[in-house]
């Protein structure tokens, strides 16, 4: 039956239900952007209680072990101590490769297990992304033996650093080895390290202890992180991120809601208080770090690091897809650690280690800039393209209840809809959240690209279940953070090897995100037997005055696509 259009959302889940898919999609994300409590606060209040007992608390325990700290609790006595900050660095590499970090929780697609890392990592006959498929011993799809060694291996030595009263180099050229070669193993592992800037921090420790290098080294590494972000926002996506995220906010006022978007509940387009909020932010994050780069202490360096605070500040507390919280409170104590305490140290010091500059040059500047250039090439971490909005993406199409076929793969947790039934009351609840997921895709800028791509991969939609790649690759991967090469056409093939899908049982379309300097985003549709069936560019001029929903010929096309 129709839906009153004077209603107010949240409507009926089985009128939803029975609306063509253009329609029903219009009405989730109308719902989307009046909700009340988008995220309920029983999640909210469970996050943070892990961020400052599990991830915070973890870290004091560990500083506990050097003589001298005092108690854990006398935290302002020891939190800025060298031995205080790599310990943070160890800790927060080794929280996010178990799992517990950016990848854990219902804000993640995770109900229950409430994370998978570990839980996948150590587990025989789990599927894997080696990074060079086929290579002998490491090239296979499913974890083996000596894959969960190494990894085991590699958690060994970070608890050996973390428990020593000091930390000597020779602790850490251990994981300077390991680390890559878990990449080389799974590039998923390298990935959920967070790598691109934990790792690099790592080698800074290992290599440039004596004296004050690695301070130096570090402070290179935290400019490079928030000019690298800043770039990457350099986009018409982030006006549209800013409406998301501050509508899955529990603090943000309906009022201030619905002024997100130009014309609420009608037109859903980013407004220009949300482009305004994204340009002011992008300017900020490239003002600080030059700021604390070039002052030496004083009211200047205090100044930009309660700006630097109350930024990241923003960004945790409201509920930023795919929560990198514990990134933004590591960033946010290196900042003041580094250049409020060492205000100081000179970068220029890390002349006298010319190989170590080469490594940073490589890390922070060549692949940055390479990966933002070309980011087909590069995973969006290692080319610190963070949350942008302009991320590569896809979603698989399963017809029917074909899904099923992925209870067959070696994995810790169940498919979505499996993990919702266990959370919520009925059935009705269950299908209302699985319905949010492609409102939050479309609502993002980068969506509007499937209005175009989505007719091509299937021929009816509602005869189709709709999955994001993302909670996909976190079920049959263990881990998932915005990286949509981690479910692209490699993880097609080794589902495909494992399950065999018939032809038109499970289509997939993945959306490359757009180049700096690019004028549109390539995509690609692929069948699991068949292979790839089309591919395409759509331009983001052509989308910027696109609705979240289809609308018209591209409303028709998703109800009807005889070349499909």
């Amino acid at each position: 039956m129709p839906i009153d259009e004077n209603a107010v959302p949240p409507y009926p889940v089985r009128d939803l239900l029975a609306q063509p898919f253009a329609e029903r999609l219009r009405l989730v994300c109308k719902t989307w952007a009046y909700q009340v409590y988008a995220t309920p606060f029983p999640v909210y209040a469970g996050y943070w209680l892990k961020y400052l007992l599990f991830y915070a608390g973890g870290w004091a325990f560990f500083c506990s072990f050097t003589p001298g700290m005092g108690s854990p609790l006398a935290i302002g006595s020891w939190a800025f101590t060298a031995i205080a900050f790599q310990k943070a660095v160890l800790w927060s590499l080794c929280y996010e490769s178990l799992g517990f970090g950016c990848s854990s929780g219902p804000m993640t697609g995770r109900i229950w297990p409430p994370f998978g890392g570990f839980l996948h990592f150590l587990r025989p006959g789990t599927t894997k992304l080696p990074f060079f498929p086929g290579l002998p011993v490491f090239g296979g799809i499913r974890r083996t033996w000596l894959d969960v060694a190494l990894y085991a291996a590699t958690q060994v030595c970070l608890l050996r650093a973390l428990l020593a009263p000091e930390i000597s180099p020779e602790m850490l050229l251990p994981l300077v080895i390991l680390l890559p070669l878990l990449g080389i193993t799974d590039k998923t592992l390298f990935l959920a390290a967070r790598g691109e800037h934990y790792y690099v921090a790592l080698v800074c420790l290992a290599v440039a202890s004596a004296g004050d290098l690695w301070l130096s080294a570090c402070k290179v590494l935290w400019v490079a992180i928030w000019f690298w972000a800043a770039t990457s926002k350099l986009n018409h996506h982030f006006p549209s991120v800013i409406a998301v995220m501050l509508t899955n906010s529990p603090f943000v006022p309906i009022w201030l809601r619905k002024r997100l978007f130009r014309g609420y509940p009608d037109d859903l387009r980013p407004s220009r208080v949300a482009a305004g909020m994204a340009h002011m932010g992008t300017l900020t994050e490239y003002t600080f770090p030059f700021v604390l780069l070039l002052s030496d202490g004083g009211l200047v360096t205090a100044g930009a690091l309660v700006v630097m605070l109350g930024f990241h500040s923003f960004i945790a507390g409201n509920m930023p897809s795919g929560m990198p919280v514990e990134w933004n409170i590591m960033m946010v104590f290196g900042g003041f650690f580094l250049f409020g305490h060492h205000p100081e140290v000179s970068v220029l010091a890390l002349g006298a280690m010319p190989l170590l500059v080469l490594f940073l040059f490589v890390c922070l500047v060549a692949v940055p800039l390479y990966g933002n250039l070309f980011p087909a090439q590069v995973s969006f971490l290692n080319a610190m393209r963070y949350y942008a909005g302009n991320w590569a993406y896809s979603v698989w199409l399963f017809r029917g209840d074909s899904a099923r076929k992925l209870d067959t793969l070696v994995k810790a947790a169940g498919l979505m809809r499996d993990q919702f039934e266990k959370a919520l009351p009925d059935e009705e609840a269950v299908d209302s959240a699985m319905m949010m997921m492609p409102a939050m895709r479309f609502l993002h800028l980068e969506g509007r690209v499937l209005h175009e791509a989505v007719p091509h991969a299937v021929d009816d939609i509602e005869q189709y279940d709709w999955m994001e790649g993302e909670i996909l690759a976190g079920i049959v991967l263990g881990w998932n953070f915005g990286d949509g090469h981690l479910h692209d056409l490699q993880l097609l093939n080794a589902i495909q090897e494992q399950c065999g899908f018939e032809p038109g049982e499970l289509r997939v379309v993945m959306v490359e995100s757009q180049p700096l300097f690019g004028a549109s985003m390539a995509w690609t549709v692929a069948d699991a037997a068949s292979g790839v069936l089309k591919r395409g560019e759509t331009r983001i001029a052509d989308v910027r005055d696109f609705q979240p929903w289809p609308t018209g010929r591209h409303a028709e096309a998703f109800r009807s696509n005889p070349n499909a």
